[in-house]
């Protein structure tokens, strides 16, 4: 384990600069506010083994040694990669280190995406998370409703809702997530179970979840944006260039910044297959941005 812990002094001054902390309501699991997406860590598209094992395992340990404590994953990456890796490169698993995952897809063998939302899929997934993460229960699982191309898609999300309630009552699952959901599919998990967290597409210039941003913060919920940076289609944006420049960072750096300051609930889950992007993301918490600043990037959702 030396070569995945830093040593106590340096975590603890590394604390400072992952954006601060969060704990997940109702319960005991704080993590620091910049995490790490192990989407990357498979083949391309998401699909089959890396290119470069040794580099995947290299950034996860350096995560954790400079103060990461919560990775999110899902076992249809790849599938079953990305969680085979974190178990090969981390366990067993430092106290404190919280894991996420996610149910709902499945990979088949042409690679493309498929619903996996059956009760028996919902249940089996969980036990591949168990079985490729070496874990006795999973600290976080969010329900992913596939939803339409560009977002959520509104239908009821009970049944699935319902089925990890009753895994959690099992014990296989600590807390209960969402993901790509709207905020009536919300209100309606949350008449089933108490829901810790939500991971939507939300960016610079993907605001459309701005009022449900602000209705979780209310409620302490923690709000996890996935493509942070845009996804597939990096954001691109002459104003975020120029405020990066000014401030003599790179532009990802700025946005990933602009999420912290923009509500204290909202947690990073940036990903990268390579030890110096991955510090680069990391730095992101150090940066503060002035109220001129903050003013300026807020302009860019009305440029897309």
């Amino acid at each position: 384990m030396s070569n995945v812990m830093s040593n106590r002094t340096n975590t603890t001054m590394n604390e400072a600069t992952l954006g601060g902390r969060f704990t997940f309501p109702g319960t005991s699991l704080t993590v620091q506010r910049i995490g790490y997406g192990a989407m990357q860590l498979a083949g391309p598209g998401v699909f089959g083994p890396p290119k470069d094992l040794h580099a995947a395992v290299a950034v996860l340990r350096e995560a954790v040694a400079a103060g990461v404590n919560h990775i999110d994953t899902a076992d249809f990456y790849g599938p079953h990669v990305t969680n085979q890796i974190i178990r090969q490169a981390l366990h067993p698993y430092p106290e404190g280190l919280v894991i996420v995952t996610k149910l709902g897809a499945r990979r088949p063998p042409d690679g493309s995406w498929q619903s996996a939302i059956s009760p028996e899929e919902l249940t089996a997934g969980v036990h591949d998370n168990l079985r490729n993460l070496g874990l006795d229960a999973l600290d976080i699982v969010n329900y992913r409703a596939m939803g339409a191309i560009h977002g959520p898609a509104e239908g009821s999300i009970a049944e699935q809702v319902t089925v990890l309630a009753d895994l959690r009552r099992k014990g296989l699952i600590r807390h209960i997530g969402l993901s790509n959901v709207t905020a009536a599919q919300l209100a309606e998990a949350q008449a089933i179970t108490d829901i810790v967290c939500v991971q939507n597409n939300y960016n610079l210039a993907t605001r459309h979840d701005d009022t449900l941003i602000d209705d979780l913060a209310r409620q302490g919920i923690a709000y996890v944006p996935f493509f942070p940076l845009g996804g597939f289609t990096p954001l691109q944006s002459s104003t975020l260039s120029a405020v990066a420049g000014r401030l003599g960072v790179t532009p990802m750096q700025v946005a990933l910044a602009w999420l912290l300051h923009r509500s204290p609930n909202i947690l990073l889950i940036p990903g990268t297959s390579s030890v110096a992007h991955l510090h680069e993301n990391l730095a992101a918490g150090k940066l503060t941005l002035s109220p001129e600043i903050l003013a300026e990037l807020d302009g860019i959702a009305a440029e897309h």
